[in-house]
């Protein structure tokens, strides 16, 4: 995971719009999302989850807007989880944090969190000799 807002609230669902999510502009830097990016998108409400795209919308303006077909399974006031995921390299690791935003009720940031991302390494001879 690189970026994620945390139990956002839907300020609209607009069917009839060529597709994607505006998000406010402030949150969207808040958490290092790009205009275009790639996010998977998590109704807390009935359990959706839709793949679509950032627009960023105005400044500090509390706008989380779902557009287009994706608007059929989110509704005004649903609490929703916004994610975007980044493929680094192992030699990255060490430098990567992902970052989360929380948010009130109205979309305004209440804090960052930063996280290291922590290393597991799979170790094959662990399983070797055993038999199914």
């Amino acid at each position: 995971m690189k970026s994620k807002i945390h139990r956002a609230t839907v300020t609209g669902a607009h069917l009839h719009y060529m597709g994607s999510i505006t998000i406010d502009r402030a949150l969207c830097e808040a958490v290092d999302l790009l205009p275009q990016e790639r996010v998977h998108v998590l109704n807390l409400d009935n359990g959706a989850r839709v793949e679509t795209y950032v627009i960023p919308g105005k400044r500090r303006s509390g706008q989380v807007r779902i557009n287009g077909a994706a608007a059929r399974f989110f509704s005004k006031h649903d609490r929703i989880i916004i994610i975007a995921y980044a493929e680094v390299e192992d030699k990255e690791l060490k430098g990567f944090k992902s970052r989360v935003a929380f948010v009130d009720k109205h979309n305004r940031l209440l804090k960052i969190r930063e996280a290291a991302v922590r290393q597991h390494r799979l170790s094959l001879s662990a399983s070797k000799g055993k038999t199914a």
